[in-house]
């Protein structure tokens, strides 16, 4: 598993943003997915996650609404969409992946195993 973020940038207040994380290992559609953010050396904190069938989400109160997390596994994917961005979303966002709960759209950080490198987004007012 190699999970690869991108997506990131500079935008003002108000503004919207798209974050992409891709595997190109066959196994993608297996796992549940979450995005996570933070600062590098601090903990991360919860942000969206999707099971592995896409029917179940789960998001951080305070996004709901305004991010929307999809995964496309036709094109190895996952997407967070945000919209309406506030300064306090300034982090650096990652993914992760996990097998081990597929069925479940889990907040937990211990339930992930594998982790991108993150990307950083930054809310400008």
């Amino acid at each position: 598993v190699q999970l690869q973020a991108s997506g990131g940038g500079l935008v003002q207040v108000g503004e919207s943003l798209r974050v992409s994380c891709t595997d190109p290992s066959p196994t993608f559609s297996n796992y549940a997915w979450g995005w996570w953010r933070g600062s590098p050396g601090k903990e991360r904190k919860f942000v969206a996650a999707i099971n592995r069938g896409g029917e179940k989400t789960s998001y951080t109160d305070s996004v709901k609404g305004r991010f929307t997390i999809s995964r496309d596994d036709s094109k190895n994917t996952v997407t967070l969409q945000m919209v309406s961005l506030k300064p306090e979303d300034t982090a650096v966002y990652y993914c992760a992946a996990t097998w081990r709960w597929p069925n479940y759209a889990s907040v937990r950080f211990s339930a992930y195993e594998y982790w991108g490198q993150g990307t950083l987004v930054t809310v400008s007012s």
